[in-house]
């Protein structure tokens, strides 16, 4: 089952089960809002940890791709030459500010609008996505990074369609080739 699928069954079935809080009661509402600022800084206390990992690592194997182009562009795929660290550095990045927008999004939405069980979903879905991780799963939990943690990661459509950059030796050559026509 694919991780679009996965999040899409966990949030109806936790949007179910929070129903049956009784988020009316001030204890309980703050016990679920407590829950999740523990899940929050947990993320993002393993994210800064995930940094510190990697820098000390410090893996200079050269990492070169094509990231594609934006769709319906017309454009050429643009080759990407970076080391091992500087790419986990940025997926790092990707994942902090994830987290940063989730929690803004999230105080918008309890804070103004008093929305209280996208507080308990949310929770649920953040221990899950620290979990799917890649990069979690490859230097916190001690995987190989081959197959589906290999490197540049690759991002599952809704349907399982496994879409990103291209590593192959023809599609960086031919994007070489586009990226100096173009320069000319």
């Amino acid at each position: 089952m694919s991780a679009g699928v996965q999040n899409l069954v966990i949030s109806l079935g936790a949007m179910q089960l929070a129903r049956r809080i009784p988020f009316d009661d001030p204890v309980t509402l703050n016990y679920v809002r407590l829950g999740y600022v523990v899940v929050q800084l947990i993320a993002l206390a393993t994210y800064y940890y995930l940094s510190t990992v990697v820098k000390k690592k410090n893996d200079q194997t050269v990492l070169k791709y094509v990231e594609p182009a934006a769709p319906m562009s017309g454009e050429p795929g643009k080759v990407v030459t970076t080391t091992v660290r500087d790419y986990d550095l940025q997926e790092v990045s990707k994942l902090l500010r994830s987290t940063y927008t989730g929690l803004a999004m999230m105080a918008v939405m309890h804070l103004y609008f008093k929305f209280t069980q996208p507080l308990f979903v949310q929770s649920l879905m953040g221990l899950k996505n620290l979990y799917d991780a890649k990069l979690v799963a490859i230097h916190l939990l001690g995987k190989e990074p081959s197959g589906e943690l290999s490197r540049p990661f690759k991002t599952a459509g809704m349907f399982g369609a496994a879409t990103g950059p291209q590593t192959d030796a023809a599609a960086i050559a031919e994007a070489e080739k586009a990226a100096t026509k173009k320069e000319n």
